[in-house]
C-alpha cells in the first residue's frame, strides 16, 4: 500500500509528500537517545523486524524518488503514540491503550489484581497523536531539506528523515502505576515475567526538530489524562 501511494504520487506530480515511519526502524540496542544516523546500524528488535523493514522501504523509496527524479518527498519518524482512536483491542493493543482498558475494567469490576507483561523496566516514550498531527504540518510548511539551514547529519549531508518525540521517556512499571492512579485502581499489578520486555530502551534524540522550531506540546499526565477521557467517550462509557 505505502509503496504505491509513494510510486503514484511521484508520477501525479504531488508537490509534497510526507511519509510516516516509526522510531522502530531503529536497531534494537541503538544508542539512546536515537539518532536519525543510526538507521541500518544494527539489528531490529526480533518481534516487530517485519514492521520495521516495511517501514524502512518506505523511507528509502522516499529517498531514491528524490534523489533521482527531485521528488519532494520528507519523512518523520515519530516515537511511540497514544491518543484518540487507539486500539483497545484486549490481546492486540499497545502498552498505553492495554493499560488504560486494564486498569480501566479492574477498577470498576473491583479486581484484586492485574497482569501486565514483561518486567515493567523498559523505558518508553510517547506522543500524543495531536502533537504528531501538529508536527506534521510544522515540518510541511517549514522544512525543507535542500534548505541552507535545514538539519544536516553528522558528516554535513542534508537529512530527509527526522525523528518526532518528546525526548522524555518512561518505565512501563512508573507507567502503569501513573494510569493506575488515574483511574483510582486500588488493586496489586503483578508482572508476567515470562512475555517479553522488547527493546530495553527506545528514546529518540529531537534536538533536530527541536533547532527547526518545533517541540511538542501536550505533557504526559495531560495526554493520559485526554487519553483516557476518549477511551471512555468511544466505548460509551
Amino acid at each position: 500500500i505505502q509503496n504505491n501511494l509513494i510510486e503514484n504520487s511521484w508520477q501525479a506530480g504531488v508537490k509534497r509528500l510526507l511519509f510516516l515511519g516509526s522510531s522502530c526502524i531503529y536497531p534494537k540496542f541503538a544508542q539512546q537517545p536515537i539518532n536519525e544516523e543510526s538507521l541500518l546500524t544494527g539489528q531490529l528488535e526480533e518481534t516487530n523486524q517485519w514492521y520495521g523493514i516495511a517501514k524502512i522501504s518506505g523511507i528509502k523509496l522516499c529517498e531514491a524518488l528524490r534523489k533521482e527524479y527531485n521528488f519532494d518527498a520528507i519523512s518523520l519518524m515519530p516515537t511511540n503514540l497514544y491518543g484518540p482512536g487507539d486500539n483497545y483491542h484486549p490481546e492486540n493493543s499497545h502498552v498505553m491503550a492495554s493499560f488504560i482498558r486494564k486498569f480501566y475494567e479492574a477498577s470498576i469490576k473491583s479486581f484484586p489484581s492485574v497482569i501486565c507483561w514483561g518486567t515493567g523496566s523498559p523505558l518508553r516514550e510517547f506522543l500524543h497523536v495531536d502533537d504528531l498531527g501538529d508536527a506534521v504540518v510544522f515540518a510541511l510548511e517549514n522544512w525543507d531539506p535542500n534548505s541552507k539551514n535545514a538539519p544536516k547529519d553528522e558528516n554535513n549531508n542534508k537529512l530527509t528523515t527526522l525523528n518526532v518525540g518528546t525526548g522524555k521517556d518512561i518505565s512501563i512499571k512508573e507507567l502503569a502505576f501513573k494510569i493506575s492512579n488515574l483511574l483510582n485502581y486500588k488493586g496489586k499489578i503483578i508482572w508476567d515475567k515470562n512475555k517479553p520486555d522488547g527493546t530495553p530502551r527506545k528514546l529518540l534524540n529531537v534536538s533536530k526538530m527541536k533547532d527547526l522550531g518545533w517541540v511538542a506540546k501536550i505533557s504526559l499526565d495531560e495526554g493520559i489524562k485526554k487519553a483516557i477521557e476518549s477511551f471512555k467517550e468511544e466505548h460509551n462509557l
